[in-house]
């Protein structure tokens, strides 16, 4: 589990973050979503140690990010996974060498250690045949499935996704979608996932925070968005008439 305890965050004048609390459950997909400029792409920085928060707190499991050492610091680093919006996989590297580039550099594992775990990997993303490919004969989804298993490979107890479905059509990000949930359930990770993908929401919103103007405006479930009686929750979420038409029914069919 993170707990964010009164977050505040500043740039000069400019007041981000406005008093956060929450808590990311292990083995959820937790959704942090919010118009842009509300503070959530800021927020998921703090959470991963890249800005100094100016008060308030952050703890994995019970450890504050702002008291750890350098080194526990750098231990809880080797903890996290990271899948970037653009997947940021090395052009020049192979499918199989951008999976195992973590494993060089955190790990101690022999050649053949490191290559049994990429195997694994890659056959979990369903990417069994990519080993030799370069990422340029790779699709968007299957790059994205790439970023994911690179950022598995180590076994993290913390998975960060930042816009995962960026660029993908709405059926392919409908499997990264399962795949990011089947994952953390599978082993038991607690996934922060920065969005602003209404299907995702309400595919695989197992915790919903709702960011508005730096402040903590709604936090709920996929199930409980349906029924909030937050308008600047229901204004951001059913902003399309095709939403406001699956609310409806959605009501209608649990009165």
């Amino acid at each position: 589990m993170i707990e964010v305890k009164n977050l505040e965050k500043s740039f000069g004048d400019a007041h981000i973050l406005k008093g956060i609390t929450t808590s990311f459950d292990k083995g959820k997909t937790n959704l942090i979503i919010g118009q842009s400029g509300s503070g959530k792409t800021v927020f998921l920085k703090c959470l991963l140690g890249l800005y100094e928060y100016d008060a308030g707190s952050i703890s994995y499991e019970g450890r504050v990010i702002s008291s750890l050492s350098p080194d526990d610091k750098g231990d809880l680093r080797s903890e996290i996974g990271m899948v970037f919006q653009g997947s940021a996989l090395f052009d020049s590297m192979t499918i199989a060498e951008n999976v195992m580039f973590p494993l060089r550099m955190f790990t101690k594992q022999s050649k053949s250690e490191m290559e049994d775990r990429v195997n694994t990997v890659l056959n979990r993303v369903n990417l069994a045949d990519a080993h030799k490919k370069m990422p340029s004969e790779a699709s968007g989804g299957m790059q994205k499935r790439v970023a994911i298993a690179r950022a598995i490979v180590n076994n993290p107890k913390y998975l960060f996704c930042d816009e995962p479905n960026s660029g993908l059509d709405p059926r392919t990000s409908i499997v990264i979608d399962n795949l990011l949930q089947e994952i953390t359930e599978e082993y038991q990770i607690t996934t922060v996932i920065n969005s602003h993908d209404m299907n995702s929401v309400m595919e695989i919103g197992q915790k919903i925070v709702f960011l508005k103007d730096g402040l903590k405006e709604w936090e709920g479930s996929k199930d409980n968005i349906f029924i909030t009686d937050n308008k600047a929750v229901t204004d951001f979420v059913y902003s399309s008439n095709l939403f406001k038409k699956v609310r409806k029914m959605y009501l209608e069919e649990n009165q």
